[in-house]
This record gives structure tokens, C-alpha cells and sequence, in this order.
């Protein structure tokens, strides 16, 4: 089983700039990372990816701010946004699929307002 915890939100200002991490107790087992946003009232929506080759997929709105790495020597993916906008509060989740399954951390809240 594959155990992830996210931690790094906050509230930050518009034009702000925060890292997101991602702890996943066996990263070299997993095929892919993401992470993923859930605003209120919307749908859970794919932020970015990284694949075990290191690979990366962006959402458009994501494209140009945020970065997605890994450091697999800290067991960590990491999510750094840069030029934050209002319409990037949401709850953000870090996601693993391994084989079939598909596993998701707690979620971290961010919050851009001024």
C-alpha cells in the first residue's frame, strides 16, 4: 500500500508563490504522480503529472506557473506555483497509481486572497 501525505498550503496573495510536497512512503514503486485540485462546488481536476520516467503533463491553467519534481532519494513530489491567482484556491491532493490501484493523500488547503 502506498501512504502519501501533502503538506505546504497556505494562505498567500495574489502573485504569490508557495511549494507544495507530497511524502510517499514507496515512491520507486509507483508509475506515475499527480496532483490534483478540488475547488468548492467544482469537480476534482488533474493539476499535473510526473511520470516513474519523469515525464511531465500540465492542465493548461497550470502551464507556465507551476512545476512538478521529484526527489526520490526524499520519497517526495513536490509542486511548486508560481503567480498565484484566486481561481487557484482549492483543495490540492497529491495521487499515486501503482498497478491498478490508485491511492490519494488528505489533501492541502490553498488560498489566494488578497
Amino acid at each position: 500500500q502506498v501512504q502519501l501525505v501533502e503538506s505546504g498550503g497556505g494562505l498567500v496573495q495574489p502573485g504569490g508563490s508557495l511549494r507544495l510536497s507530497c511524502a510517499i512512503s514507496t515512491i520507486n514503486i509507483v508509475s506515475i504522480n499527480g496532483w490534483y485540485r478540488q475547488a468548492p462546488g467544482k469537480q476534482r481536476e488533474l493539476v499535473a503529472t510526473i511520470t516513474y520516467g519523469g515525464s511531465t503533463t500540465y492542465a493548461d491553467s497550470a502551464k507556465e506557473r507551476f512545476t512538478i519534481s521529484r526527489d526520490r532519494a526524499k520519497k517526495t513530489v513536490y509542486l511548486q506555483m508560481n503567480n498565484l491567482k484566486p481561481e487557484d484556491t482549492a483543495v490540492y491532493y497529491c495521487n499515486a497509481l501503482y498497478g491498478s490501484a490508485t491511492y490519494w493523500g488528505q489533501g492541502t488547503q490553498v488560498t489566494v486572497s488578497s
